[in-house]
C-alpha cells in the first residue's frame, strides 16, 4: 500500500506557531496520539477474527498502518509542543495498563458483519472528531495534520462500509441488531481506553489513575469541539451504516436529540469540573 501522505514530508513542519497552541486542545491531541499509534493491536485483532479472509486482513493491516501514522503525526505534533512528552514512553504507558486480547478469534460483536458494523462506528467518530478538531485548532500544523487524518478516517468508514455490505450476504442482521452494536460501540466512547490514553498522556508524577476523573476529564474538553453541523453529519454515518436513510424525518429527529444530548453532556461536564 502507497500512503496517502507521509507525516514527515507532508506537513509543512516549518510553519509551527508556538503561539497559538491551545494548552487544553493539547492535552486531547496527546491522548489521541496513544490511541492512533496502537492501530497495529486492532489489525492483530481482526486478523484473527477474520482469519479466513486474507483480502480483508491485508486491508486490516493497510488500515493499521496509516492509523500508526495518524500517532506518529499527532505525536511529533505534542513533542514539538512540549519536549517532555515522548510518544513512545507514553505509549509503552499507556499499554502498560489497557490492553487488547488480540488473539480472540470471535468478534466481541457476536459476528463479522457486526464487527464491521462496529468498525464503521469508530470511523465515524474519529472523522467527525478530528474534522472538528482541525476547525477548532488555530495553530496551522495542527490543523493541516488533523485535515489529513480526517480524510482518511473517511476514506477508511467508506471501506469497511464495503466490507460490510459484502459479509451482510453471508451474515444477516436485522435492523435492530444492526442498531444495537452500533449504539454500544458509540457507549464505548467513554470506556477505559480512551480514560487510560488521557490518563498516560497527561497525568502528574505519581498521579494515580481514576476511570471516572480521567473520562471526564477527556470528553469535556473532546465534546467541546463538536457543533451541530459535525453531529448531523455523525447521526447521517451511523443511519447509513445501519441500513436506515439520512434523508429521512427520523435522521432529522435523531439529529436534534444527538446534538441536543452532546451540549447536555457538555454543560454537565463543565458543572462537575467547576
Amino acid at each position: 500500500m502507497t500512503a496517502h501522505w507521509n507525516y514527515l514530508t507532508d506537513i509543512n513542519w516549518a510553519a509551527f506557531d508556538p503561539t497559538k497552541v491551545d494548552p487544553e486542545l493539547a492535552k486531547v491531541v496527546r491522548a489521541a496520539a496513544l490511541v492512533e499509534y496502537g492501530g497495529g493491536h486492532y489489525a492483530d485483532y481482526l486478523c484473527s477474527v477474520f482469519s479466513d479472509d486474507p483480502e480483508f486482513c491485508q486491508v486490516a493491516r493497510d488500515w493499521a498502518a496509516e492509523e500508526i501514522q495518524h500517532g506518529q503525526a499527532l505525536g511529533k505534533w505534542a513533542e514539538t509542543v512540549d519536549a517532555s512528552y515522548d510518544l513512545e514512553a507514553r505509549y509503552k504507558d499507556f499499554r502498560s495498563g489497557y490492553s487488547l486480547d488480540t488473539a480472540q478469534q470471535n468478534s466481541v460483536r457476536g459476528s463479522r458483519a457486526g464487527e464491521l458494523v462496529a468498525r464503521c462506528m469508530v470511523e465515524t467518530g474519529t472523522s467527525s472528531y478530528y474534522t472538528a478538531m482541525a476547525e477548532q485548532a488555530a495553530e496551522p500544523v495542527l490543523k493541516q495534520i488533523c485535515q489529513h487524518i480526517a480524510a482518511d478516517e473517511l476514506r477508511h468508514y467508506k471501506l469497511f462500509y464495503t466490507h460490510l455490505n459484502h459479509y451482510l450476504q453471508r451474515e444477516p442482521m436485522s435492523l435492530l441488531a444492526r442498531l444495537r452494536v452500533a449504539l454500544g460501540r458509540i457507549a464505548e466512547s467513554e470506556d477505559d481506553e480512551l480514560a487510560y490514553a488521557y490518563y498516560a498522556a497527561n497525568r502528574a508524577e505519581g498521579q494515580a489513575y481514576d476511570r471516572e476523573t480521567f473520562s471526564r476529564a477527556y470528553m469535556r474538553r473532546a465534546f467541546g469541539f463538536y457543533r451541530q453541523h459535525h453531529i448531523e453529519r455523525v447521526v447521517g454515518m451511523v443511519f447509513k451504516a445501519c441500513g436506515l436513510s439520512p434523508q429521512s424525518l427520523i435522521y432529522k429527529g435523531a439529529s436534534r436529540v444527538a446534538w441536543w444530548s452532546l451540549n447536555r453532556k457538555v454543560k454537565q461536564l463543565e458543572k462537575l469540573a467547576a
